[in-house]
Order: C-alpha cells, then structure tokens, then sequence
C-alpha cells in the first residue's frame, strides 16, 4: 500500500538481447492485453491508463526504456492520500503479463515504421509542443517543504496556500479557537456576512476566501488546492491562474451571498472548486492528450460530485461551492482560444481584462439589488430593543431617590410604556420569517420584558408607600430576571 501526493509505485524490468525499439512494441502490445487506455507514444516511452472502478479513480502508468531496461510507474490521479495497494497490483500485472508475452516475440530487430504504432504516436520534431502529463510537475516536487516553494509551473499555488496558512497562523495569535472559531472571531477577521457584507464591506467577498474556520478546514482545503494547482497551473500559467483563483472566490462569496439565508461563510472552497472547473473545462477540449483527460476528467468530476453531495447534509456553503465551480468552467472556456495560440499574448490580456469586468459587475450588481434578509431586519429593528431597554432602566435610580418621590407614578408609567414598547416590537419581529431558534429568543424577551414591568409596578409601590413590604417580591423578580439574562446570553 502507497502513500503520498499522489500515492505511485516504481519497479524497472531489465532484460538482455533485445533493442529499446522492441521493447516498446512488447510493453504496447502488454498494455493493450492488459486493456489499459495508451496515452501519448514517443520514441522510447508512453503512457497509459487503467479502466475507472470502484476500487480505483484510475492510475496513470508510465513506462521508459532506456539500454534494454524498462521503468514503470504507476501514479494515483485522483487526490487520494492512499491507494490501497492498486500501483503496486498495477506494475504486478504489466510484468507478469510481459513476461508470458515475451516469449511469443521473435527475437530480430523490429522494423516498424512510426506510423505503424498508430495514431498515438509523436514524432520527434513534435515532442516540444506537446503538453506533459498534468500528473509530471508533481515529480518535481523534493520533499514536504517543496509544496510551499514557488517555483517554475508552480508559483501562485504555493503563495497562494502560504497566504492562507498565516492568516489561520495570526487567528490563532489572538486566541482564536484552533479547533472551531466563534463567530464573532471570524466576523472580526473578515468572514461573509450578508447583514455587514451588504452594508459597504464588500471587501469580504474576498478576504472571507482566506479564512479557515478551525485546523481542519485548512489542511483539507489546502490539500485540494496543492493537488489542483500542481496539474492546472503548469498549463494556465501565473496570471490566469491568479486571476481565475481570484474572480472565482468573489463569484462563490457572491453566490453565497445571494442564495442562503444569512450564514457566516469562510473559507476558500469555493475558489479551489473555481479552479477543479476551470480544469474540468480544459479536459472536454483538445489541449489535453486524450488518454489523460479522460481518466483525469472521471477522478475529477469523482472529487467534485462527491463533495457537493457531501454538502447536502448542512453545514456546509454548497452555494459558495456551486458558484465558483460554475464560474470556474466558464472561465476554463475562455482561456482556452488563447492557450491553443501561445504567440498572441494580448488574447490572454484581453481574455482576464474582460472575465474580471464581468465578474465584478455581477457581484455589484447582486450586492446592490439584494433586498435585506429578514434576519437583516430583525438586527437593524431588535436595536431599537436595546435602546428602549436602556432608557427604561436609566429610571430605576429613580424610584430611590427622594427627589423625585412625588413623580414616582409618572416614572412608573413613563418605564413601563418602554417595556411595553418592546413587547410590541417583539410581536412585531415575529411575523417575520425566522429560525426556531431566534423565535423562542423573542419569546423569552417577551417574558423578560413582562418580568420587568412587573418589578417596576412594584418598586413603585413600594417607594410611594416608602415601605420595604416589597423587597422579597422585588427580589424574586430580579432573581428571575437575571436567571433569564444568563439563559439569552448563553443562546
């Protein structure tokens, strides 16, 4: 069983008295045995791809022969972290399929023409313009620390991930829960937030894409944005992967924003499910060797149905999800004119220039046009609460003054007008449509509220008798008042 990114299993066969030449018609003619889908051919090497199961997302197996030995190596496409020992059963099967056909080969010099190894084949004086493996970038990786070193293919990715680890480095410095930050925290720190978002914090469409709401949101994310970026950028290059990354974030944070109910939302799902659309795309054209985009588009799409279902079961910002991965295809579309014409770098200027205009007129238009939620008319109105709830108590103090003992009526009904005043906001705010969470809030400020108009009847009472008859009263309704405030404040 293998392990790593991605897990790969490595053997070399070598053998006496038979040319390079002839070693690659045996290897092709096992391969075809073997049923596996042959990739590009070249002079001395190919690839090839095992069949989709349910035990594998396919592997891409790579076979070279170089002075009379074969290297094989059978790679996971998908982004599993294991591979249950199916590289391994992969290079098993070639060699033993290998050796029981070598001995129906004669063994004299094979002198076949190129053509004759068929369409798949690439000719010498074309193997610079064809396009690696999306799985080859990954081969120059030296290491764990490799993964966060921008180097040549992949820049942006490593950036990218470094950026987002030292914002989740700096949340944890203000004592941010590691494991599952609080809300107001990730408020703080610039997490989507309808309510404040459409008040004039549209900067949260984008920063919300690099916060993480505890450890494990990070390392998953992180790990599904090495994986993709170690394939896509290599083909897209710097700026159309920065862009894309970028444009496809704020699109999911839009979409987010438009779709559910208000939510905090944070993390950069919805950006790295940007660029698997963006690679989706790329894999239903023909920049990409046809052997390798399919058995990469089946693990792909594999990925990204699985997690969209996965969000079905709440919790999750499918919206944000679907929105960049939606965003990510269209995207993927247009960058494709000008990846088949290199030579014409204003077509990919020109290409980024306009996809940023449209996305970013999108997104303003939606945080324009958006009307407030019903949760957003429920905070703006339940402030008006608390400054009625202020003004009320500010006359507590003076029923114990005696200066103001023949006002002590009119203070009284001056008090319990506020109270009743926010009775009725509270009736008023349930009529909208709400959690069952926040309806049984409401139902319980009501009591609260009824519980201090009867203190207050009472405190008059007692301070327009001048009499302390009441204090056991009035403290069994301020035990039961502050019993109240300390069940609202841990809910």
């Amino acid at each position: 069983m293998a392990f790593g990114f991605s897990p790969k299993h490595h053997e070399n066969i070598t053998l006496t008295g038979s040319t390079d030449e002839e070693l690659l018609h045996m290897a092709l003619e096992t391969v075809k045995k073997l049923n596996w889908d042959i990739g590009d051919i070249h002079k001395t090497k190919f690839v090839a791809y095992t069949k989709f199961s349910l035990l594998s997302w396919g592997e891409e197996v790579s076979i070279d022969i170089k002075n009379g030995t074969i290297s094989l190596k059978s790679e996971c496409t998908g982004n599993q972290i294991t591979d249950w020992g199916k590289n391994k059963k992969n290079v098993t099967q070639f060699m033993a399929m290998f050796d029981t056909l070598k001995n129906e080969f004669s063994i004299h010099p094979v002198e076949s023409k190129p053509s004759e190894l068929g369409k798949n084949f690439v000719a010498e004086e074309e193997e610079e313009v064809i396009m690696p493996s999306p799985l080859s970038q990954k081969e120059k990786m030296s290491g764990f620390l490799s993964f966060f070193r921008p180097t040549e293919g992949y820049y942006i990715t490593p950036i990218v991930v470094n950026i987002n680890i030292v914002v989740f480095i700096i949340m944890v410095m203000f004592g941010v829960n590691i494991l599952l930050p609080d809300n107001e925290s990730l408020l703080l720190l610039g997490a989507n937030y309808q309510p404040v978002t459409l008040d004039g914090q549209w900067w949260r469409l984008l920063s919300s894409c690099f916060l993480h709401i505890g450890i494990f949101h990070l390392l998953m994310n992180m790990y599904a944005l090495v994986y993709i970026g170690l394939m896509l950028e290599p083909y897209i290059g710097r700026l159309r992967f920065l862009s894309a990354y970028i444009l496809t974030g704020i699109a999911g944070s839009t979409v987010s924003l438009y779709w559910n109910d208000p939510i905090i939302s944070a993390g950069a799902s919805g950006a790295i499910f940007g660029m698997y659309g963006v690679f989706i795309a790329l894999l239903t054209t023909n920049l990409i060797e046809k052997s390798a985009k399919k058995s990469l588009l089946i693990s792909i799409l594999f990925f990204v149905g699985y997690n969209i279902f996965y969000g079905l079961k709440g919790g999750i910002d499918n919206a944000a999800h679907i929105g960049g991965l939606i965003t990510g295809l269209l995207i993927g579309y247009s960058f494709y004119p000008g990846l088949i014409k290199p030579n014409v770098p204003k077509l990919k200027t020109a290409t980024v220039t306009l996809l940023s205009a449209l996305i970013l007129v999108f997104s303003l238009t939606v945080l324009t046009t958006t009307p407030p939620s019903e949760i957003d008319k429920y905070n703006k109105e339940i402030e008006q609460f608390v400054l009625l709830e202020e003004k009320a108590m500010l006359l507590i103090d003076k029923f114990y003054d005696p200066s103001y003992r023949n006002d002590i009526h009119e203070i009284a009904e001056t008090g319990v007008g506020y109270w009743n005043d926010c009775i009725r906001l509270i009736d008023k705010l349930n009529q909208y449509v709400l959690p069952d969470k926040i309806h049984y809030r409401n139902t319980r400020l009501k009591f609260y509220c009824q519980l201090r108009i009867k203190s207050f009847e009472t405190m008059a009472k007692a301070a327009a008798e001048d009499t302390n008859a009441y204090n056991n009263k009035i403290d069994n309704y301020n035990f039961a008042i502050d019993e109240l405030i300390n069940e609202l404040s841990r809910n």
